[in-house]
């Protein structure tokens, strides 16, 4: 869960606010620093109070530490600065909310009943959903009625930006690792706001062997060893995973089957199955291989060799 807050601030233009951080999460530790390039603040003295009641007070103290409230309660904070002129009053209000982030790769492929989360690979499609919760007088606001704007490693994309999307899509390069996705969802007033950023790392497409019988059908449990013996006519399926598209027997997806690099050319339709057939009075080993790899986006290939003992 990602937390943010809406900060805003009055005060006088040569009076410079600076919160850190920016955007507070509930209950968070928060520091306001003021500065001055046409006042020497240093020399000042300055009063804050929180909510009304003054809870510091002395010369040169520029900066005020404390707790954020709850999310959806404001704290509104003074900072008064005395000056051989008169005196300057900075007003802050902060109003914690809460943002939260979900993500999906929308074409990586896992098994069924997989109980791990499909991973993006390179041009994968990710798809991320901003939730936020922020509240006014009337109570909380519904998140279709606010205003997103997205970011993608912290660089505006004004396409995916706007009135009610609150959805934002993009796909993967091979050459980053990962990809920072952040947004601000404001409210159509712009008197209150939630932020919130994540970071979504990349994979690469992986094959597992497993041992497929005929009445009980895959194993999913276990994958198959290296090496991996048979005493018998055996089938093994290969499932790949986080590779495009979900659907696997799709024909953008090339599969090629090797025994001790020799190509096997499969006639049935389910491309993932090899059976295996051993000579009565032989023994051994082979090299079973698998490339899979879509034609249709050249970095995403992947391959998986094991050793089979007879």
């Amino acid at each position: 869960m990602l937390l943010s807050t809406t900060v805003s601030a009055q005060s006088a233009s040569d009076i410079l606010v600076n919160i850190v951080p920016p955007n507070p999460a509930p209950h968070e530790n928060t520091t306001i620093v003021l500065k001055s390039y046409v006042n020497n603040l240093d020399a000042a003295m300055i009063t804050w109070s929180l909510d009304g009641k003054t809870v510091a007070s002395a010369i040169g103290k520029k900066s005020f530490s404390f707790t954020a409230p709850a999310a959806g309660v404001e704290a509104k904070i003074v900072a008064t600065v005395n000056l051989p002129d008169g005196a300057i009053e900075t007003k802050i209000t902060i109003k914690p909310s809460v943002m939260v982030l979900l993500w999906q790769a929308n074409d990586s492929y896992v098994p069924p009943f997989y109980r791990g989360k499909a991973l993006p690979t390179p041009d994968s499609e990710v798809k991320v959903v901003a939730m936020p919760e922020i509240r006014d007088s009337s109570g909380t606001v519904s998140p279709k009625n606010m205003t997103y704007y997205w970011k993608k490693d912290y660089t505006n994309n004004v396409d995916g930006s706007g009135y009610g999307k609150n959805f934002f899509l993009y796909t993967t390069d091979y050459l980053e690792d990962s990809n920072n996705i952040s947004v601000t969802a404001s409210t159509l007033n712009q008197q209150s706001s939630s932020q919130a950023n994540i970071n979504i790392g990349m994979t690469e497409p992986k094959i597992l062997f497993y041992k497929n019988n005929s009445a009980r059908g895959t194993t999913l449990e276990h994958s198959l060893p290296d090496p991996y013996k048979i005493t018998g006519p055996e089938v093994v399926e290969a499932v790949p995973y986080f590779i495009s598209p979900k659907t696997i027997q799709h024909p953008a997806l090339a599969w090629s089957w090797f025994i001790n690099d020799n190509r096997v050319d499969l006639t049935s339709f389910n491309k993932s199955l090899m059976p295996l057939q051993i000579e009565a009075g032989t023994h051994g080993t082979a090299k079973l291989r698998l490339e899979i790899e879509n034609r249709e986006k050249i970095f995403q290939k992947t391959e998986k060799e094991i050793t089979i003992e007879f």
